[in-house]
């Protein structure tokens, strides 16, 4: 197994600032897949959903868990909520589930300073009804792919980032 470790976890959980926070520590690098995914194929995920459907944006999603097992070490990869389905998951690196409620999720979503920008950019938040649902299906998954369960509820992302940091002896700059 490569030493990358895999931010996993429901949209809006923090999965992207953690590595960001993770990779400005330590002397790993910090990827997120959908970046990886726009990068791929110069388009929005919103326009990959609205245009080629959920289907296609998990075969570009299983296209970058290959590219990500083949050539990236020593970095922190956070995932779209989704991302726990691929089947090379163990094999990218060690999973990391970053754990909330649905209520503390929408909460925090809905607080933040962009929070039209980042609910627009979710497709699968469209209806908050529909995310919960799709929340409690994920639930078992995350944990039972999980290496680590880490509970983000109430901590900030510098105490997250720590606490991963810790629990993976990586040093920090």
């Amino acid at each position: 197994m490569k030493n990358n470790i895999v931010l996993i976890g429901f949209m809006g959980v923090g999965k992207g600032q953690i590595a960001r926070k993770i990779a400005s520590r330590t002397s790993y690098y910090a990827v997120d897949c959908d970046d990886l995914i726009e990068s791929l194929v110069n388009i929005k995920i919103k326009k990959i959903f609205r245009d080629s459907g959920e289907e296609e944006f998990r075969k570009l999603e299983k296209r970058t868990a290959r590219w990500l097992e083949k050539n990236v070490s020593e970095t922190v990869i956070s995932t779209g909520g989704g991302f726990v389905n691929v089947k090379n998951l163990h094999k990218i690196g060690s999973i990391v589930y970053l754990h909330a409620d649905f209520d503390y999720i929408i909460q925090r979503i809905v607080s933040h300073p962009n929070a039209a920008r980042k609910i627009k950019k979710r497709p699968l938040l469209k209806s908050v009804k529909d995310a919960e649902k799709l929340y409690a299906a994920r639930l078992p998954l995350y944990k039972k792919v999980a290496d680590v369960t880490v509970d983000v509820t109430g901590k900030s992302v510098d105490e997250i980032a720590s606490e991963i940091c810790s629990l993976y002896q990586l040093i920090e700059n």
